[in-house]
């Protein structure tokens, strides 16, 4: 059986009866399972996790296009987190018995049926983009939905599918396909999101940090506290663990510390078990030493 993660990115965060309402339709679709959901008040945007096979997950997020190009308007929505669009983003992850050449596949046909139903420009990205310019979901986002007409109108940004300009209300999307990240935020003791934006120069590739580490500084305005928002885009080479060890140190240097950090959506188990052995200095620790593994295992 082939297993396809999909983890599309909604720009609604604060109207639980919507998102209740997205998740209920994408439900409803036989074959597909909802893994996770959450919301975040300040970024205003709420994330999926979906596993399945190619076609059932086609179906859903048809279905969820349905329900959040209704429900959304980007000319009043308001959050700390970028965005394109309605659905701002859908990434396909080959998982098990799948390739990410079909990942792709499933990607530019999604996008296809999108532009056709419900009129809305797509930018392909990742693996599914054969536009350098346009492989960064940081490049394509660039501007937000309220710079987006302005974009369009420019040389090298027709979308690949639909029309030459942004739906009134839901903006513009992106679909591809790529390999698992990790959605990682460190929240700060501080309310200076000046501090944060610091930080996330110093920790992002694009600015001579780590190199499969994205990224931004944020408020969180209903804490008042400062946020690092990151993806980790491969934790095997750019580990956790070191992600968060880079960010406590410059903030010490900015005379900060961390309060928390946080996991939006899910994370391989593996991610998690490199920052035991780190912290924990174990040796010689395998993930066959962890009993839930061993139990699965068995079975």
């Amino acid at each position: 059986m082939a297993i396809i993660e999909c983890i599309p990115n909604v720009s609604e965060g604060r109207r639980s009866d919507v998102v209740d309402a997205i998740a209920a339709a994408v439900r409803a679709v036989p074959g597909v399972r909802v893994l996770d959901y959450s919301s975040d008040a300040s970024h205003n945007r709420s994330v999926f996790t979906l596993a399945g096979d190619a076609a059932p997950l086609k179906t859903a997020m048809l279905a969820l296009f349905e329900r959040a190009v209704a429900a959304i308007d980007l000319r009043t929505h308001r959050g700390e987190h970028p965005r394109l669009g309605a659905v701002d983003v859908v990434p396909f992850v080959p998982i098990e018995g799948v390739t990410m050449d079909a990942c792709v596949t499933l990607a530019k046909e999604l996008a296809q049926a999108v532009a056709s139903r419900f009129g809305i420009p797509i930018f392909l990205y990742e693996e599914a983009s054969s536009n350098p310019a346009r492989k960064n979901l940081e490049d394509i986002r660039r501007g937000e939905y309220e710079g987006l007409a302005a974009k369009m109108k420019t040389p090298g940004w027709m979308p690949d599918y639909g029309p030459a300009e942004p739906h009134s209300s839901a903006g513009a999307s992106v679909i591809g396909a790529r390999m698992p990240l990790i959605a990682y935020n460190i929240n700060l003791n501080t309310d200076r999101v000046d501090i944060a934006k610091k930080i996330a120069a110093a920790v992002r590739h694009s600015s001579g940090g780590l190199r499969y580490v994205k990224a931004a500084g944020f408020m969180l305005e209903d804490r008042r506290i400062a946020q690092v928002s990151m993806n980790l885009t491969n934790y095997q080479k750019t580990p956790i663990f070191r992600v968060f060890e880079m960010v406590k140190r410059e903030a010490e240097r900015h005379g900060v510390s961390i309060l928390e950090s946080e996991i939006i959506g899910l994370v391989p188990s593996a991610a998690l078990v490199g920052a035991a052995e780190f912290y924990l200095q174990l040796d010689r620790f395998g993930e066959n030493q962890i009993l839930e593994h061993k139990l699965r295992a068995a079975e």
